[in-house]
This record gives C-alpha cells, sequence and structure tokens, in this order.
C-alpha cells in the first residue's frame, strides 16, 4: 500500500508561503527591516574580524588587516519572485560566519572509538540520527578532523540525496565530505532557516547547479552564493510559529493509504476536515495564546453579550409600555446549562460552552404563494437552500416583492447573516450573506449577536456538518430544524481568539485545494 510522501503538495504549497511573505509578511508593531537585519549582521561579522586581527596582531604585528565584507550585490535578473516591501535578498554568504563541508576521505575507524562519522544521510529533520551501521573513531583521529561546530551550526547535505538537514546539539561527530557545515551570524535564524532549506526553491536551485551525473554534488560555492529573501526577524519568528502550528497538521496525513484517484478527491476533505476541528478545539492557536493578551474570557463575552440581550429586552418592555401599561414584563434572559454529557471535546480554560442560540438570532423562512403573482418579481433577494455553495452569496437568482415580505412571516436577513440548509438534499450547506436576503423554509439564517465573529459561526458550522446531518429526523427529508440548532452546543473563544482562528483556516483552506490538482 502506498504512502503519501513527506512533501506533499500541500506541505510544499506552505512552504513557499511562507518564503514568499504570503503566510505573513508583517508583524503589528515591527518596525525593523530585513534589510536592517542584513546590514546589523554584516556590521556584526566585520567587527568580530577586526577582533580577530587586532588578537593577532599580538602575535604578529605584520597581521594583514582584513578587507572588509560588504553585502553581496544581487542583480535583477536573479530575484526570482517578489517579497514584500520589508524584507531583503541576499546571499547564504552574507550571514553565515563560517561554510564548509567535511572530511574528503576515509577516518582511521575504532570500533571502541567516543565519535561517530557521520554523512549526508545521518541528517534528518533537524537531527544527527546516529544508525546500526554508522563507524566510529577515537579522540586522537577526531581531532583531526574536527570542526568549528557550535548551538549556532546547520547541517546541509549536499552529495547524493540534496537537501537533508539538522542542527549541531553537542553530539560527538566527524562530519563526513557529503554534508557541509555553516554557522549562522544570529542563532534566531536557524529555525527559519530549517524552514527556507525544505523548500522547493531551495531544493531546485541546488540540483540546477549540482555537478556530476550518477551522483549530483552541490559545491560550496553554490551553497555561498544561494540568494534567498530575508524577512524581519519578528516575522522570521512568527513565520516559523505559524508552520510549526500548520504543518503537523500535513503530517498527520502522510501515512494515509489511498489510491492515486482517491487521493486526488479525498484527501483536500480529509485534510480539511482535520485543519476545521483543531481550530475549533483551539489547537490551532495553542501557540499563538501563549504570547497573546487576553483582555475578555469566553465566559465574559458570554456574560456580556447575554447582559446586553437583557438590556435590550427592558429597552423594547419600557416602550411597548406607552402604548400598552399592562405590558409584561420579560423574563431575562440567562446562558444556557451545558451538561457534561453534551460535551463533545475539551477546550482551552479561557474558552467556554454555550449553545448557538445564546450567540445568534435564528430564523427560517418561508416560501410565499406561487399563485400569487403579486409575491414574485419584485427586488427582495430570495434564496433557496441551491444558491449556498459554502461560501459568501453574492447573486440569489429569484426576488419576492415587498408584499410578499410583509404577508409571508419573513425576515430580511442583513448582510453577514450565517446560513444553513436544514433539510433535503443539501443539507448542512452553508453561506454567509453579502447582500440582504430572505430565504425559504428550508433554510435557517443566523444573526449573531455582537461581538461573535460570523466567519468563526461559519467555519464551526462547517466542522460540525456531519454531526448536525446524524441529528437530522424524518423520512424522504431529513430534517435539522430550528430547534435542534438553537441549542446545539457552541464552543465559544475570546473574540480575539475568534477572528485569529478565521485568519490561519483562511491562510489554510486554499492551500487543501491544491491537494488534488
Amino acid at each position: 500500500m502506498a504512502k503519501i510522501k513527506k512533501d506533499t503538495n500541500l506541505r510544499k504549497s506552505i512552504l513557499q508561503a511562507a518564503i514568499t511573505g504570503q503566510l505573513i509578511n508583517n508583524v503589528k508593531g515591527e518596525t525593523k527591516t530585513g534589510k536592517e537585519l542584513l546590514d546589523k549582521i554584516i556590521e556584526e561579522r566585520n567587527a568580530k574580524l577586526l577582533a580577530d586581527w587586532e588578537e593577532a596582531k599580538k602575535k604578529n604585528p605584520k597581521a594583514k588587516k582584513p578587507t572588509p565584507i560588504a553585502a553581496s550585490e544581487i542583480k535583477e535578473d536573479e530575484i526570482p519572485f517578489e517579497i514584500p516591501k520589508s524584507w531583503c535578498w541576499c546571499r547564504l554568504g552574507d550571514v553565515v560566519t563560517i561554510l564548509g563541508d567535511g572530511l574528503h576521505g576515509t577516518p582511521k575507524f575504532d570500533i571502541s572509538g567516543e565519535y561517530y562519522f557521520v554523512n549526508g544521510n545521518n541528517l534528518n529533520n533537524g537531527i544527527i540520527e546516529i544508525k546500526s551501521d554508522t563507524k566510529k573513531v577515537n579522540e586522537k583521529e577526531y581531532e583531526k578532523y574536527k570542526k568549528d561546530l557550535n548551538k549556532y551550526t546547520i547541517f546541509v547535505s549536499i552529495n547524493g540525496t540534496i537537501g537533508n538537514i539538522a542542527f549541531y546539539n553537542n553530539e560527538k561527530i566527524v562530519l563526513g565530505k557529503s554534508a557541509c557545515y555553516f554557522n549562522v551570524a544570529i542563532e534566531d535564524l536557524k529555525k527559519f532557516f530549517f524552514y527556507l532549506f525544505n523548500t522547493d526553491f531551495f531544493l531546485k536551485y541546488a540540483l540546477d547547479n549540482a555537478t556530476g551525473t550518477t551522483i549530483k554534488n552541490v559545491s560550496l560555492g553554490t551553497m555561498r552564493n544561494f540568494i534567498f529573501p530575508l524577512p524581519p526577524l519578528a516575522v522570521q519568528n512568527a513565520i516559523v510559529a505559524k508552520l510549526e502550528e500548520v504543518l503537523p497538521l500535513v503530517d498527520a496525513y502522510e501515512n494515509a493509504v489511498l489510491q492515486k484517484e482517491e487521493l486526488k478527491t479525498a484527501l483536500p476533505d480529509k485534510v480539511k476536515k482535520a485543519i476545521l476541528q483543531e481550530a475549533i478545539q483551539g489547537k490551532l492557536t495553542k501557540s499563538w495564546r501563549k504570547i497573546a493578551t487576553i483582555e475578555e474570557s469566553g465566559k465574559q463575552l458570554l456574560d456580556k453579550i447575554i447582559e446586553e440581550r437583557n438590556a435590550k429586552l427592558l429597552a423594547d418592555w419600557e416602550e411597548a409600555k406607552k402604548k400598552n401599561p399592562k405590558a409584561k414584563k420579560p423574563a431575562p434572559i440567562v446562558p444556557s446549562e451545558i451538561t457534561e454529557d453534551e460535551i463533545p471535546f475539551e477546550i482551552p480554560k479561557s474558552w467556554c460552552w454555550c449553545r448557538l442560540g445564546d450567540v445568534g438570532d435564528w430564523k427560517s423562512g418561508s416560501t410565499p404563494s406561487r399563485s400569487n403573482p403579486e409575491f414574485y418579481n419584485g427586488n427582495i433577494p430570495w434564496l433557496k437552500t441551491g444558491d449556498l455553495t459554502d461560501d459568501f452569496v453574492d447573486i440569489i437568482p429569484e426576488c419576492i416583492s415587498e408584499i410578499a415580505l410583509k404577508s409571508c412571516s419573513m425576515r430580511l436577513n442583513p448582510v453577514g447573516s450565517v446560513l444553513i440548509a436544514m433539510y433535503g438534499a443539501t443539507i448542512g450547506k452553508l453561506g454567509i450573506l453579502n447582500i440582504e436576503a430572505t430565504t425559504n423554509q428550508a433554510c435557517c439564517a443566523c444573526i449573531t449577536h455582537e461581538p461573535i465573529s460570523n466567519k468563526y459561526m461559519f467555519y464551526y458550522l462547517m466542522s460540525q456538518k456531519k454531526a448536525l446531518t446524524e441529528k437530522a429526523e424524518g423520512g424522504a427529508q431529513p430534517n435539522i430544524s430550528r430547534e435542534k440548532l438553537v441549542i446545539y452546543p457552541f464552543p465559544l473563544p475570546p473574540l480575539a481568539e475568534q477572528e485569529k482562528i478565521v485568519e490561519i483556516i483562511e491562510q489554510m483552506l486554499p492551500l487543501c485545494e491544491k491537494l488534488g490538482g
């Protein structure tokens, strides 16, 4: 049975989006640029050169003063794609303090030695992998061939298999020639470089410039001249954080067993469902919560919504009393109780469970009588569930009249209303209105209470399509019903986290579609 390779189309698309600034191109409050970061690195490298020269002069007064390092020139025809204005192009040689390769030859092996002789095939997803057949050398042999390895060191395989990557973590090793090593000028660059060297952009560059036929080899000069986009440091960190959020979702499907045609059709949907499920459980925003300032929890947000709804009830009652002094005072709204056996999954502590009816005003529509010609061909859009496409609704083919709106107990739903089909072949289909519209009785519209994100509501309902459909009742036309919708459990994050979840989902879902290409 087939195994999906690690470099799926989705993974490639995400990594390419990261290095072109489409995943994240700026960070709120960040004023630094990639060019300023590059200048700082060059400045520090030159300061180190001068310090080393001053030290050398103590032993040799005639020691030659080093030529200052300057940032490489990048010609316009060398630039492969556009990047954000705050980023800059540079070469690998600009941002590393040393770049070399391993031993060209074979050391003297010693089965009782403490140091492992590693090559490119020992580099695996960020770690140095010691295999059962990895040979060893003793300390004397190690001293002959040791390199300047430290916490700034990254290894990349450059002979045979190109692009395996590992960080140095104080392993006792001697490096072979099929791998190169370089020490980045700033340790914070390491993780960004890890993802950069996993992109097709780097691999294509390396293979296009490699020599050899049977066994490809990338020279140190080729590595040194590698042109790449350099974001400001804060943006790099944000890109790394985002990739660490989303790539595990891809990893979850690497070992999925699918036939070729099934892969094209089923996998995008499976990944989409996984993304939505992770999102509504708070897993996509786990890293974000560690650095975010949460001013209002989900429970506080819910209490605020209930308070404002009660204030509106009282205001309406006061207004009603002007016409009818005996108007009955409304009972206060209270948050719905959610029993433990209703909770389908765990959510973060800053979230709370409530019901869909607590956070939105739900109403289904109706179908004006076709026998009355005055009800149709007006200017009020009238949506049927077949018009829903799990997307924004901009065009609705059929319209009804003002007379129908007033006569048929219908609501004109405002822009931003979330729609869901309740029965029939389209059950569970969704939409968000970009225009004011009424609906037929098979569609329920939700006007979310302020400040609930209607997009978060939309994606939550999308994640629950299967569960909601299973609750439908009836024979030929199973019906979810408005009554079932308003009591359905809803995980409520703080508003800022709702918006962050929507942002991540909308970055991820378009990339899922590329899996089927």
